[in-house]
């Protein structure tokens, strides 16, 4: 059984110009390791997970290829969300703007 999520890491590790090497000496494993997940011999451990998605600067969902979603967003409409989410004081105007404030 060949797995998946190999392929992905090696895309995500070249977005990055990441070596194995340099993937490997980031997350703490050897360079044969990241080199078997990327041929699909094997697959992270759980535990590496995390840490695999914060050095390739990529969500969980992406890495494992789950999307539990329909509702798919581009990542200039992430931000815009999680800047919305992160200034309480402009939302109401925002909604005004965008013409759905709120009719209580």
């Amino acid at each position: 059984m060949k797995y998946e999520i190999g392929n992905r890491i090696r895309k995500y590790r070249e977005l990055l110009g990441l070596s194995q090497k340099e993937l490997a000496n980031r997350i703490g494993v050897s360079n044969s390791r990241v080199s078997n997940w990327e041929q699909g011999i094997n697959r992270p451990d759980a535990d590496i997970l995390a840490q695999l998605c914060r050095v390739l600067n990529v969500s969980p969902s992406e890495l494992l290829d789950v999307h539990l979603s329909t509702d798919t967003l581009n990542e200039q409409e992430r931000k815009v969300i999680q800047a919305y989410r992160e200034k309480p004081e402009l939302q109401n105007a925002v909604n005004i703007l965008l013409g759905i404030e709120d009719k209580e």
